[in-house]
């Protein structure tokens, strides 16, 4: 079992290290003083979408996204009240598909919203289509090992 957890801001991107003896949600970013945890999810770059895969040793949970969509507006306000059950067992962000398309190219994005589900920096989990915040919640539960959650 580690140590420590490593943990991306979403807003500056800045790599934490939070110690077991210290609760999580309490964490601030060293670098911008920003909440770590702040109960809402992020709408995140493509910079700092990688750092939070590839460095966060904190499962990260991304809803792909666009404005236009109406099935992904109705499902915000369900995935933030995900984000207040599941932080900080886990991350949860938001990557917007037209304003970081390629990232959304990349993922192999064909349709939203889409939840993709990483841990170790892996993808362990997709689904595609709007949900309440239970099904997320319990989706996440289900697909991560179950030491995480």
């Amino acid at each position: 079992m580690m140590s420590e957890n490593l943990v991306v801001c979403s807003k500056c991107g800045g790599i934490n290290r939070l110690p077991p003896s210290r609760p999580a949600i309490d964490g601030k970013c060293g670098k911008c003083g920003a909440k770590l945890f702040a109960g809402h999810p992020e709408d995140v770059t493509a910079e700092i979408f990688d750092r939070q895969i590839g460095r966060s040793t904190v499962p990260v949970l991304v809803d792909v996204w666009a404005p236009w969509c109406g099935p992904c507006r109705t499902m915000a306000p369900a995935y933030e009240a995900a984000t207040r059950e599941l932080e900080p067992q886990v991350r949860l962000i938001k990557l917007n598909s037209d304003s970081e398309q390629a990232v959304a190219s990349r993922l192999g994005i064909r349709g939203i919203p889409t939840m993709i589900l990483f841990s170790a920096g892996r993808e362990v989990a997709r689904t595609s289509g709007a949900m309440v915040a239970t099904q997320i919640v319990r989706w996440v539960r289900e697909h991560l090992p179950s030491a995480a959650v």
